[in-house]
C-alpha cells in the first residue's frame, strides 16, 4: 500500500521522481510520491484504446476542480480530417504551459510535451481482453446511436471494418502502450506514475481522493 499524503492507495504502483538514499525501502518508495501527489495540478491520463481514459479524465476534473482538455478534440477536425502533427504539438504546448490541466492521452509527435510538465501520470494498465471488450462495446454503441465525437464526427461501419479501425489499432498498439507506461514508471527522471491494473483498484483510489 502506498500513501498519498494521508490517503491510502490500494492496488496501484507508485513511483517517485527519484530514489531517496535514506530510510527503509518502504519510505524510499512513498516519500517522494506523497510529496508529488499532495496537490496535483497537471495530470496526464494514459492507456490503450478503450481503457477509459476520457471517463477517468472527466471524473478527475470534477473531483479535483481541474480543466480537462479532451485530446481527440484537439487532433480531429470535422470529416475525420486529422490536424497536422505540427499543429497538434502547438496546441498541446499551449495547454501544457498553463498551470492546471488534465489531458487524456499522449501521442507520437508531441508525447514529450505533457511528460515534461505533468506532476502526475495515471496509467490504465488493464488486461488486453478487458480494454478490447470495453472498446468493442463502445464502438457498437456509437454505431447504433450515431453519437457525435471529435468535433461532430461519427463512427461508421466502413471505418470500423477498415484496416485503420480503432479495433485494429488496439490490437497493434496494446503492447507498445503497456511497455511505454511501465518504462515511464521505471524512469526516475520523469513525473510520478500510478499504474492501475484493474478498475476496482482505480475505483478505490478515486473514492479516497480529497475533494
Amino acid at each position: 500500500m502506498a500513501v498519498v499524503g494521508a490517503v491510502p492507495v490500494v492496488g496501484a504502483v507508485p513511483v517517485g521522481r527519484g530514489p531517496s538514499r535514506a530510510g527503509p525501502p518502504a519510505a524510499r518508495a512513498q516519500v517522494p510520491y506523497a510529496a508529488a501527489m499532495s496537490q496535483p495540478a497537471r495530470i496526464l491520463v494514459y492507456g490503450v484504446y478503450g481503457a477509459g481514459k476520457s471517463t477517468l479524465a472527466a471524473r478527475l476534473a470534477d473531483r479535483l476542480n481541474l480543466p480537462w482538455y479532451p485530446v481527440d478534440d484537439l487532433l480531429w477536425q470535422p470529416g475525420w480530417v486529422e490536424v497536422p502533427v505540427a499543429e497538434q504539438r502547438s496546441r498541446i504546448e499551449a495547454i501544457c504551459r498553463r498551470d492546471r490541466w488534465i489531458l487524456d492521452g499522449a501521442y507520437h509527435g508531441w508525447r514529450d510535451v505533457p511528460l515534461a510538465r505533468a506532476d502526475l501520470v495515471v496509467g490504465l494498465d488493464y488486461p488486453r481482453w478487458l480494454s478490447f471488450w470495453r472498446l468493442l462495446r463502445r464502438t457498437v454503441r456509437r454505431l447504433l446511436t450515431g453519437e457525435e465525437i471529435c468535433n461532430g464526427n461519427r463512427e461508421s461501419l466502413g471505418s470500423v471494418l477498415s484496416r485503420d479501425s480503432v479495433l485494429v489499432w488496439h490490437v497493434t498498439a496494446y503492447g507498445r502502450a503497456r511497455r511505454r507506461m511501465r518504462a515511464w514508471q521505471a524512469d526516475p527522471s520523469g513525473p510520478p506514475v500510478l499504474l492501475f491494473r484493474s478498475p476496482a483498484a482505480l475505483t478505490r483510489w478515486l473514492a479516497d481522493l480529497p475533494r
